[in-house]
């Protein structure tokens, strides 16, 4: 209740200004349509039209600030409609006023009331918004297996190294470096990168891609 009590403080006169000035130019389009052949219903419907396109507009922009939405040109689309519909509006206001500059400045009243209301609402949007975090980019390495790192080359049963080229294990792992370095990055892996990654020679490095290259990904 206290919050709601305060949301009406804080907001009511900036909508009863706005329903005010509203259903002022409101009036003033209603009887100018009526007076160039929009008789009954349909002068209403102008007014009607008039209006609620200014509101919506005016909304649209308020959610355009909202999300962080770009224009993709110098004005956006809600301003220029929300322009159009305020001079349709202060055009109909001026047609009713008394032909002096304080009848014009006493009709143009409720259109500017409007503009005003709807500038302190967009305000009030923006100044509640959070401010957006810093975005820090870091260049990120690619990600390493978390797997053991194999065999280098299959052992004997006594447990000397065979000379015999790597082993099926180190293939496989080298294989799974390779292909996500290329899911990474669009490119294949060449041999200094792999030799970083697996912490081999330089002739070890050129003999698995060498392997990978001769033995179909199917194969594994």
């Amino acid at each position: 209740m206290r919050r709601l009590a305060c949301w009406l403080l804080d907001s009511g006169p900036v909508l009863v200004l706005a329903a005010i000035a509203g259903a002022g130019s409101f009036t003033h389009i209603h009887d100018t349509a009526s007076e160039h052949g929009q008789t009954g219903w349909m002068a209403w419907a102008v007014a009607v039209c008039v209006d609620l396109t200014c509101v919506m507009a005016a909304r649209e922009r308020q959610r355009d600030a909202k999300t962080g939405r770009q224009r993709s040109g110098p004005v956006s689309w809600p301003t220029l409609v929300l322009a159009g519909g305020v001079v349709l509006s202060l055009a109909a206001n001026l047609h009713q006023a008394e032909p002096s500059v304080w009848g014009w400045l006493v009709a143009a009243t409720p259109a500017g009331a409007f503009l005003i209301a709807v500038s302190m609402l967009e305000r009030r949007a923006a100044a509640s918004r959070p401010a957006p975090a810093p975005v820090t980019v870091t260049a990120s390495a690619a990600p390493v297996p978390t797997s053991p790192m194999p065999e280098l080359t299959p052992a004997d049963p006594d447990g000397s190294e065979a000379a015999a080229g790597p082993s099926p294990a180190l293939v496989t792992f080298a294989r799974r470096v390779a292909d996500e370095h290329h899911t990474q990055h669009g490119a294949p892996i060449t041999p200094e990168l792999l030799r970083a990654r697996l912490g081999v020679s330089d002739q070890l490095a050129a003999d698995l891609l060498r392997t990978l290259h001769a033995v179909p990904q199917t194969a594994r």
